[in-house]
Order: C-alpha cells, then structure tokens, then sequence
C-alpha cells in the first residue's frame, strides 16, 4: 500500500532537501557532476574546432597536391 506523504512546493522541498543530510550529500554530487558535465564539453567544443581545422588543412594539402 503506498503511503501518502505531503507535496512539498519546490522552495520547501529543496530547503528539506539541504537540511536531510542525503540530501545535501546529494547536491554536492549533483554540483560535481555539473562542473564535470561544463568541463567535458569545453573540452569537447575546444576538440572539434582543432579537428576541424586539422581536417581543413588535409583537404587543402590533398587538393593541392591533385592539381585541383
């Protein structure tokens, strides 16, 4: 049988969230994870544009090297 707890509106239910130590032990991971996630794709973007620069100057060389 479920039991039937109270809706908590979101200012509320995150205030309980930060006084329940799980709670703030799970904000702490939600956060690292967060900068994880925002170092991942700086790195990612900072990838492809190096990819694709390195890709541009390989069809310029091959290009040229055609004769086209």
């Amino acid at each position: 049988m479920m039991s039937h707890r109270p809706r908590l509106s979101h200012p509320r239910f995150l205030a309980a969230l930060l006084r329940n130590r799980k709670g703030a032990t799970a904000v702490e991971y939600g956060l690292i994870l967060a900068l994880i996630v925002l170092g991942l794709m700086t790195a990612l973007v900072a990838l492809g544009s190096t990819t694709k620069e390195t890709w541009g100057n390989l069809h310029t060389k091959v290009r040229d090297a055609s004769g086209g």
